[in-house]
């Protein structure tokens, strides 16, 4: 039925699973033909366990599903990337990802342990959804003394700061290091992801528009 899609011995090929917002990795699962099909036919994930033998439907337990916005295939066939919108986290540990400790790292290797503190590093890529995840804790947890709150709570004030760090970075691009011009683009950046939390768009939506203007 998938002529394009080589599956191994057993009928299941691996599947890594991708937020489709952010690109961040969330689990690695196998799907069968089977599996496959229910995917598209239903929108929401679906594997087969290797352990049981059966299919399984992702999140039917817990609520946690995953909804499918892209399938693709590698080069071989033999391995699938889900782009999916995750409607909660993705480990059954209660962690975002299932990769949440490090190789040789400080947490304990046992099945299901939990991570151990600073552990990942967060890479370039997870900064600003790491970012825009802190933004709505702060927005949801209003802890006090929170700059971010203030900025969030005043979108008179916080128009002002992104028109401030604006010139700064350009400032900073005129006259300085490229490492101040790093820093005052970091700057931008936050107070930038602050304004749009406020006016609740995503930065998702903002790489939507993008992603339209590049042809």
């Amino acid at each position: 039925m998938f002529p394009e899609i080589e599956f191994d011995q057993q009928g299941l090929v691996p599947c890594v699973v991708q937020d489709f917002a952010s690109g961040e990795v969330l689990m690695l699962a196998y799907m069968s033909s089977q599996s496959l099909e229910l995917t598209l036919d239903t929108g929401d994930l679906h594997f087969h366990s290797r352990s049981r033998d059966e299919l399984w439907k992702k999140g039917e337990t817990s609520g946690n599903l995953m909804h499918l916005r892209q399938l693709r295939y590698d080069c071989d066939g033999d391995a699938l990337v889900a782009l999916v919108d995750p409607a909660g986290p993705a480990c059954h540990t209660g962690q975002r990802s299932c990769f949440y400790r490090e190789v040789l790292g400080s947490a304990s290797p046992r099945k299901d342990a939990p991570p151990a503190e600073g552990e990942p590093f967060p890479v370039t890529y997870e900064a600003l959804p790491a970012l825009e995840r802190t933004i709505r804790h702060r927005a949801l947890q209003r802890p006090d003394g929170s700059y971010t709150v203030k900025l969030l709570d005043d979108r008179e004030l916080i128009g002002e700061k992104v028109e401030e760090e604006a010139e700064e970075v350009v400032r900073a691009a005129r006259e300085e290091s490229e490492e101040r011009v790093a820093e005052e683009a970091a700057d931008i950046l936050y107070h930038l992801s602050v304004l749009l939390a406020s006016r609740g768009v995503s930065q998702a939506k903002v790489m939507e528009v993008l992603n339209a203007r590049s042809g």
